[in-house]
């Protein structure tokens, strides 16, 4: 059986390229994304889980800050949020230029058969 770690970015997150909005503001996109370790113990037992972390982003696109909001398995936090501090962003901005800003990311851990 076979294990890897699957990311679902939600709301404006999704895609390559961030939205066009009217207000000006235009959100965070990642540029670089790191894998989380798929702890060993959940692994051996097929354990898929989910951890939904607010991360806040900084205006040169890094991860300055984590909060978890929501974890099915501890087991799973650690390793969402170490990956989460490693990614990279383009900032989000408002009027072409770069401002800190706040995300909400899932990552989905997933026991594939």
């Amino acid at each position: 059986m076979k294990f890897f770690p699957v990311f679902i970015l939600v709301g404006c997150l999704l895609g390559s390229a961030p939205l066009a909005r009217a207000d000006g503001k235009e959100p965070p996109v990642p540029v670089r994304t790191v894998a989380p370790h798929y702890p060993s113990a959940q692994q051996r037992a097929g354990v898929s889980g989910l951890v939904t972390v607010r991360c806040s982003i900084d205006t040169h696109g890094d991860v300055v800050g984590t909060e978890v909001m929501k974890v099915s398995d501890p087991a799973f936090e650690r390793p969402a949020v170490e990956a989460l501090q490693k990614w990279k962003f383009k900032p989000g901005t408002l009027d072409g230029v770069a401002i800190a800003t706040m995300a909400v990311i899932p990552v989905k851990f997933v026991a594939a058969n």
